[in-house]
């Protein structure tokens, strides 16, 4: 089945073309690889999808919805989102995990096991969650907002550069729980070779435009 569907996308920015006539259909359970030199149109891609900027000419649909000023607020809900920029939030760690968890449409997915879990796996302990998010490293952040992503509960993810703070373990670790399920469809934005593998579709941007 099509969950994404982008035809002949193109967005010009400041008088350049960024994206040209750009096409991509993605079946449920792809693992995608975006790859290219900074500034060529990739997290732009990411942020026409989600509604963020719009694009020139072109169409994006989402499980055959297209995405539009009218549709762009239900189908977010179906995605999980990661920019590059994970300076999200102020306070303690806890506070902003319930903070997101209260909206209504993650009310029901935080699990309190599967939390200390995924905790455990990116080498955090519980005593992240006492504390302040904006005194914590890049490669703390990072995992912060992997661990809110797979708590979510969504199974198409959106990914900007997820592991570039992260040491070589810690983003095969990473790679690895986006990668293993077969139900979750990945898109990835990334320079870390760690994404490359045969179960992988690598859209190389450079050769694209």
């Amino acid at each position: 089945m099509e969950i994404l569907s982008i035809s002949k996308l193109s967005v010009i920015y400041d008088g350049r073309s960024v994206l040209s006539d750009f096409n991509l259909s993605v079946a449920r359970g792809d693992k995608i690889l975006i790859k290219g030199r900074s500034g060529i149109g990739k997290s732009t891609l990411f942020r026409i999808i989600m509604g963020f900027s719009v694009q020139d000419s072109g169409t994006i649909s989402i499980e055959g919805v297209p995405v539009n000023a009218e549709t762009v607020w239900d189908l977010r809900k179906r995605i999980a989102y990661v920019s590059q920029d994970t300076d999200i939030a102020h306070g303690k760690v806890k506070d902003l995990v319930d903070e997101i968890f209260s909206f209504k449409a993650n009310k029901a997915t935080l699990d309190r096991d599967e939390l200390g879990q995924i905790l455990s796996y990116l080498s955090l302990t519980h005593e992240i969650l006492n504390k302040e998010y904006t005194r914590l490293s890049g490669g703390e952040k990072q995992r912060i907002v992997v661990l809110l992503v797979l708590l979510s509960g969504k199974d198409i993810f959106l990914l900007d550069e997820v592991t570039a703070e992260l040491d070589s373990a810690l983003k095969q670790k990473v790679v690895d729980i986006f990668l293993k399920n077969p139900k979750w469809t990945v898109i990835s934005i990334s320079h870390d070779r760690e994404w490359e593998n045969e179960h992988v579709k690598v859209i190389d941007f450079s050769e694209e435009n």
